[in-house]
C-alpha cells in the first residue's frame, strides 16, 4: 500500500513510499482509510520536536487521525466488526493515517458520528479529543466560567470554542477579521479582532485561557486570568506533569526548568499554568459522537486535497492559511 512515511526528521523527510499493509493484532481493527485530516502535531512530530519524548522509529507513517471501515478485527475484538464505519485518534507510537490502511488499537476507536461524512468525521478525532480533556478533564470548567480561547477561528480553536459553549461557559476568542463571523455564529460571546486589538489590554478576571500560540501570547495570558486561573498551552513549554502523562516520570526535573520561566511568571500572578498533550480515547470519541450527530457540535473544514496531494497539504497547513481543519480524502467525488 502507499502511505506517506517521516524518513528524516525534518521538513523534507515525509515522502510517499510503498509499504507492507498491516494485519491487526488481537486487539486492534484494521481500518481501510476514506479521509484523514491534517494537524499542527504531524509537522510538529515529522520535525522531531518530540523525538526525545515519543520515541518514534523512522521509517514511520504520520497523520494523528482518521475515518474509514473496518476491513479486519483481531481475535480478542468484541465491540466492532467488518464494515463498521469508524473515526479515530490513533494513540501515540501507533500513528500514521496518511496511508491506506492503518491497524488501531480497538480502545481508540469509536463508531462514526453517522451524520458526518468520511472528510467530516476525519476533522473531528484530535481537535474535538484535546477540546474536551482540557476544558473538562484539566480545567474543570463548569457552567459560567468565563474561558479565553485563542484562535477561534482555526481547525483547534473552533472546536474548542463550541465544546465550551456546550459547557455552558462565557467565551472569548481571538479571531482574524475575516473569521470574525464565523466563531460568532460558532458560540463566542465575545471576538477580539486581533489584527486590530490586544486582548489584554481589553479582557480580565477569566477562569481559563486556551493558548495554541506560545511565546508572548502564552506570557500575556496570564495576565487576564483572575487569581487561581488558570492558562492551559498546547505548543509548550511542556511540564512536569507531562513527563508523568507519558510515563517518564524521570524527565520530571528537565521539563521543570523547560517551563521555569512561564511557572515563575504564573506564580507572581497568583495564577497556574498547565501544558496540554492530548491523549487517544475511543470511549470519549464514543460520547461525542451524538453531540455532532444531533448538531450541538460541527466540524469546521478550510477544504479538502486528494490522498496524492498530502505532501501540498501539509505545506498548506504550515504557511498558517487554514481557517479550520485540512483533510486529505481518499475519494475523488469528496
Amino acid at each position: 500500500m502507499k502511505a506517506f512515511v517521516v524518513e528524516s526528521y525534518g521538513k523534507g523527510g515525509l515522502r510517499a513510499v510503498d509499504v507492507a499493509r498491516p494485519t491487526a493484532g488481537d486487539h486492534d481493527v484494521l481500518v481501510q482509510v476514506v479521509a484523514a485530516s491534517v494537524n499542527p502535531l504531524d509537522k510538529m512530530v515529522r520535525d522531531g520536536e518530540f523525538k526525545q519524548l515519543l520515541k518514534y522509529k523512522t521509517p514511520f507513517a504520520l497523520g494523528h487521525d482518521v475515518a474509514g471501515v473496518v476491513t479486519e478485527t483481531g481475535a480478542s475484538v468484541r465491540e466492532f466488526k467488518v464494515g463498521d464505519e469508524v473515526y479515530a485518534r490513533p494513540r501515540d507510537l501507533r500513528i500514521g493515517t496518511f496511508a491506506e490502511f492503518i491497524a488501531i488499537d480497538e480502545g481508540d476507536v469509536a463508531l462514526k458520528p453517522t451524520a458526518l461524512s468520511f472528510e467530516e468525521a476525519a476533522a473531528v478525532p484530535l481537535v474535538a479529543l484535546a477540546a474536551w480533556q482540557a476544558l473538562v478533564d484539566l480545567a474543570g470548567m463548569e457552567p459560567g466560567h468565563k474561558v479565553l480561547i485563542h484562535a477561534g477561528g482555526g481547525g483547534l480553536g473552533s472546536t474548542v470554542v463550541q465544546v465550551a459553549k456546550h459547557l455552558g461557559a462565557y467565551v472569548a476568542t481571538t479571531a482574524h477579521t475575516k473569521d470574525i463571523e464565523k466563531v460568532r455564529d460558532l458560540g463566542a460571546d465575545e471576538v477580539i479582532d486581533y489584527t486590530k486589538q490586544d486582548f489584554a489590554e481589553i479582557l480580565a478576571g477569566y477562569d481559563v485561557v486556551l493558548d495554541s500560540l506560545g511565546g508572548t501570547n502564552l506570557e500575556k495570558s496570564l495576565t487576564v486570568l483572575k487569581r487561581g486561573g488558570l492558562a492551559i498551552s498546547v505548543v509548550g513549554p511542556p511540564d512536569p506533569g507531562f513527563a508523568s502523562q507519558i510515563g517518564q516520570p524521570l524527565l520530571k526535573p528537565v521539563m521543570a526548568i523547560m517551563s521555569r520561566k512561564i511557572a515563575k511568571q504564573a506564580k507572581k500572578l497568583g495564577v497556574h499554568y498547565s501544558f496540554f498533550f492530548m491523549r487517544a480515547d475511543g470511549a470519549q470519541l464514543a460520547k461525542l459522537a451524538p453531540l455532532y450527530d444531533g448538531g450541538t457540535l460541527r466540524p469546521v473544514l478550510d477544504r479538502t486535497f486528494a490522498f496524492d496531494q498530502t505532501l501540498d497539504a501539509m505545506a498548506y497547513v504550515e504557511q498558517g492559511r487554514a481557517s479550520g481543519k485540512i483533510v486529505v480524502t481518499h475519494r475523488t467525488n469528496a
